[in-house]
């Protein structure tokens, strides 16, 4: 895409399952001038620098850091021109059990990606937001209601020099913690289903990328972005792969809903 030629992007959580397919996905672009990768893992991120090796992809560079440090967040943020902030604490049942944790990543972390910003003076910001952001039921989905408010408003308030827009979407298929890694990871003979009614927006990694590039060549500041996905009854799920009636109920989790919700009723208005 011409909208990153000659740019410095860099993705917070970019050692994550978007992250990784996302910069993938840039090391394409040639014409792009630096790609960073920020994270706090250590680990995780050695093991993408061997899939990425500097003789091979010399623009890229892997920054340790984690969203909670402002102060290393402006270090980061130095002469870039687009950020991905993909960095969350977003397994429900953790988020639910250690709430303050979640406060400093989801919600400070994302007043610290918009602070940092400002005072470099970057283009264009692109949060990733959720579908539990939506009339949340869980502590997580709260979080992220959250997210989206700075981000929305922040554009409103300081729009100058930075535009802060916001994707929501589903589960991507097959990333860590998803339904579909459950199920490949399972080595039971039956899986355990919460529920025979529930029901989950689901989206490839592939079109959540498509998203954050459409995001940045198209955003004006101040928006939510919502596709259009399909949403999979996780009984028929389950069913295609362990067979019919080959599962055990064990009830919901607290703080899942039956079926989410991608946009409010006061919200399509």
């Amino acid at each position: 895409m011409n909208i990153y030629n000659n740019k410095t992007i860099l993705v917070t959580g970019g050692t994550g399952t978007f992250g990784q397919a996302y910069i993938s996905s840039l090391v394409k672009n040639k014409s792009i001038k630096k790609i960073i990768i920020f994270s706090r893992d250590e680990l995780k991120q050695s093991e993408m620098a061997q899939n990425f090796p500097k003789n091979k992809f010399p623009n890229l560079r892997f920054f340790i850091g984690d969203v909670r440090d402002l102060d290393r967040l402006k270090i980061a943020f130095n002469e870039v021109d687009y950020v991905v902030h993909a960095a969350a604490l977003k397994q429900v049942p953790t988020v639910e059990y250690n709430p303050f944790e979640a406060i400093k990543t989801n919600i400070i972390g994302a007043q610290n990606i918009i602070d940092a910003a400002w005072l470099n003076k970057v283009k264009r910001v692109v949060a990733l937001s959720t579908d539990k952001a939506c009339s949340p039921l869980n502590f997580y989905g709260a979080t992220k209601l959250c997210l989206e408010k700075l981000f929305v408003n922040s554009s409103a308030i300081k729009s100058k020099h930075t535009n802060f827009s916001v994707v929501r979407y589903g589960n991507v298929m097959g990333s860590r913690g998803s339904i579909l890694d459950l199920i490949r990871k399972n080595r039971s003979k039956k899986f355990n289903l919460t529920d025979t009614r529930m029901t989950r927006f689901h989206i490839k990694i592939k079109a959540a990328i498509d998203m954050v590039n459409y995001t940045f060549q198209n955003l004006q500041g101040g928006e939510i972005l919502i596709p259009k996905i399909p949403s999979i009854k996780i009984k028929d799920l389950v069913e295609f792969f362990y067979g019919r009636n080959n599962y055990n109920i064990i009830g919901i989790r607290s703080g899942e809903k039956i079926h989410e919700q991608l946009m409010t009723e006061s919200e399509s208005l």
